[in-house]
């Protein structure tokens, strides 16, 4: 078992229950899935960035990663359909704890001007998104691998009804909020 997900068992859920008043244990929210997804608009004119953000998302994550493609065609961005423009990351289980454990304690502290995550991006039932702005801050990636910079979104998908339950989620697992 992983650590968070002992924690989670043995003191986030009784918390949460005298928190919000629940009468049954499957009520109280937990993280569903973990979805990490790296979108590339430069992969139309270089198809060999996308074979390096695979491997960097497969390291980070420590599983295979899908090329997403694109839906609709665009004109205006020489985009069509079915050109791959990404990868993504469904993490579940064991795996989902251990990269939420290693993004709290270890990633995010070695952001630099590090205030905090925003408060503010839940979606309205429960899911918060999180950007992050450069894959460097994982200790898997070394910095002389990393021939381009690239961003990715970390979404996590809880089972909490409402984003102030979603937030108190996250706060008892340590991510850091700001204020």
């Amino acid at each position: 078992m992983a650590r968070l997900q002992a924690i989670y068992t043995k003191e986030i859920v009784p918390k949460l229950q005298s928190e919000y008043n629940y009468k049954n244990i499957m009520q109280i929210p937990r993280i569903e899935k973990i979805v990490v997804n790296m979108g590339l608009g430069e992969a139309i004119q270089n198809v060999k960035i996308l074979d390096s953000a695979t491997q960097e998302l497969n390291a980070i994550t420590g599983q295979k990663s899908v090329v997403t493609k694109a839906k609709k065609s665009i004109a205006s961005f020489k985009l069509r359909q079915g050109m791959p423009i990404g990868c993504m990351v469904t993490l579940r289980r064991e795996r989902m704890y251990e990269f939420l454990d290693k993004l709290v304690n270890i990633s995010l502290a070695r952001v630099r001007d590090f205030k905090g995550v925003s408060g503010k991006a839940f979606d309205g039932k429960g899911n918060y998104t999180l950007g992050v702005k450069e894959q460097l801050i994982f200790p898997e990636i070394s910095y002389d691998s990393v021939d381009k910079i690239k961003g990715l979104n970390i979404t996590i998908v809880t089972s909490a009804k409402t984003d102030e339950e979603a937030k108190s989620l996250l706060k008892h697992f340590g991510m850091p909020f700001r204020n």
